[in-house]
């Protein structure tokens, strides 16, 4: 065989872009029963198979760098209370000379170059935002780590009864409760929101409000088909 030349390589750099924009990604859909229901193909604009992991980065870096409480103080010789009066005169007694007992060198001194409460946090651009999520997203989907639900509407708004539902859901539990810390992207009532506080290992965001860090710091998502659209909708930056 020989070597591919310039033209080869750019008709197959073309078709493996005409490759990677004609995959498409199937799904399970599940009802609360825990039964499979149909099969549905993902939103392109968000599950592309694609992970920018500069993109990611930077994302978790911000999130953990805003939530960072920059409270750490630290009082210079300046802000100690005493230490106004002069502990000995300066000349004649042959001892160093001393204009303070609160003196860095002191013991009960200031301290030099200490912290001092500070804003640590910083914002990112919304589009970088935006793709760190939908990278996110595309992590979970690689490793098969997302569950995809009909709708999430129980007849009771209980805690009992809304972890019976997660335990008929496959792949999510041991048998009495969430083996692994669980993500549920969900467009619920406030009055279910405090039903699932409760539940071990569950968490539950609205798809207005996630974002990359609570996508990769859980194990396994929970997915209902209108969340999708919502977050299709965030990324594509449509208001409609």
């Amino acid at each position: 065989m020989g070597v591919p030349t310039k033209k080869q390589t750019k008709v197959q750099s073309k078709n493996s872009k005409a490759n990677d924009s004609a995959l498409e990604f199937k799904l399970p859909v599940y009802n609360l029963e825990g039964k499979q229901i149909e099969e549905m193909k993902l939103e392109k604009t968000v599950f592309d198979g694609e992970i920018n992991k500069k993109v990611l980065y930077q994302a978790i870096v911000s999130y953990q760098a805003n939530m960072h409480s920059g409270n750490a103080a630290t009082k210079t010789r300046g802000e100690v209370s005493g230490g106004g009066k002069k502990p000995w005169r300066q000349k004649g007694t042959g001892r160093a000379r001393a204009g303070s007992t609160r003196s860095p060198l002191w013991k009960h001194g200031g301290v030099v170059f200490g912290p001092h409460p500070r804003e640590r946090g910083y914002s990112l651009p919304s589009r970088i935002k935006l793709l760190a999520l939908k990278s996110s997203l595309n992590a979970k989907l690689n490793k098969e780590n997302i569950l995809l639900i009909d709708d999430f509407s129980p007849s009771r708004y209980k805690t009992k009864e809304i972890a019976q539902i997660l335990m008929k859901l496959p792949n999510l539990n041991d048998g009495a409760k969430l083996k692994e810390r669980t993500l549920g992207i969900l467009s619920v009532a406030e009055e279910i929101l405090r039903c699932m506080r409760n539940i071990y290992n569950l968490e539950i965001v609205r798809p207005s409000d996630v974002t990359a860090y609570d996508i990769l710091k859980a194990k396994k998502i929970i997915l209902s088909k209108n969340s999708i659209k919502e977050i299709a909708k965030r990324i594509s930056g449509s208001k409609s």
